[in-house]
């Protein structure tokens, strides 16, 4: 009965890569699937199995495993991630002024897919409804932003030098460029906030002397499943944790070629009786 409750066990919480296809991946959608084992829901006995240890984090990534949990709902944080977390990006773009090779439209998409640094949380939602479609955001529903860059000619550029870096001002524009316009109290508010563009290095268009570019624009609070422009991760994935298990000795040339099937660190060789093993 033992032997018969661990294999179930390992049904249960295991997907088993075989030799022809990976096994074990399906999950349950009720108790009782796999009999003489108990996989009822209960939160107490939920929450002393799961946990979450953290890998790695920093500004711009985080890795983390999930430990007693389905592959199914592993995937469904990666969906969450994906479309419902909120985050705030440029909606609407006001172009007073583009005399840029760079055609409205095309310039309107890019500024839309460049990441704010915003807190959704200190923000609501705008009303989406005809009659406020019209109507100028608020300082609890909208952040401005303005871009006005003027390309020159640099006066102190040397005669025989044909760099753009050298003879123009101002030629590239960068999301650097965009500036936070503050509307009502959000100057207060939002003092320690540093709003502004994610990153600043973010090429948005190249000028020449006497193009410029005067754009306004509004940023409000969206989900992923709205637009991809809302969605706060570029990617997010999941892998299954490995576990190798050796069902029998693998001993000389067999055991370096097993060796040399895995990444480095992976498997470590042992000296048995002159053997490697």
């Amino acid at each position: 009965m033992s032997a018969t409750m661990n294999n179930v066990e390992e049904i249960r919480n295991r997907v088993i890569l075989g030799e022809f296809g990976v096994k074990n991946v399906h999950t349950t959608d009720f108790p009782g699937n796999y009999p003489g084992y108990d996989d009822t829901w209960d939160m107490s006995t939920f929450q002393k199995n799961f946990r979450i240890d953290m890998v790695h984090v920093d500004e711009s990534s985080m890795e983390f495993d999930m430990v007693g949990i389905d592959a199914a709902i592993a995937n469904a944080f990666r969906r969450i991630l994906l479309a419902e977390v909120p985050t705030m990006a440029i909606e609407k773009v006001f172009i007073y002024n583009n005399t840029s090779i760079v055609q409205d439209e095309v310039l309107a998409h890019r500024l839309g897919l460049i990441p704010i640094k915003a807190d959704p949380r200190l923000f609501e939602y705008r009303n989406t409804g005809e009659e406020m479609a019209e109507e100028e955001g608020s300082e609890i529903d909208t952040i401005q932003m303005q871009l006005k860059v003027k390309c020159s000619r640099n006066p102190r550029a040397s005669k025989e030098s044909s760099d753009p870096q050298e003879l123009y001002l101002n030629h590239m524009v960068y999301s650097k460029d965009i500036k936070w316009v503050p509307i009502g109290n959000q100057a207060d508010v939002f003092a320690d906030a540093n709003i502004g563009p994610v990153h600043s290095d973010i090429l948005l268009a190249q000028l020449r002397p006497g193009q410029e570019l005067d754009i306004v624009m509004h940023c409000v609070k969206g989900i992923g499943k709205d637009h991809a422009k809302f969605s706060p991760v570029a990617t997010a994935s999941y892998r299954l944790l490995p576990e190798i298990t050796i069902l029998e000795p693998v001993e000389g040339e067999k055991a370096e070629r097993l060796k040399r099937c895995f990444s480095r660190g992976v498997i470590d060789l042992e000296d048995v009786n002159g053997k490697k093993n």
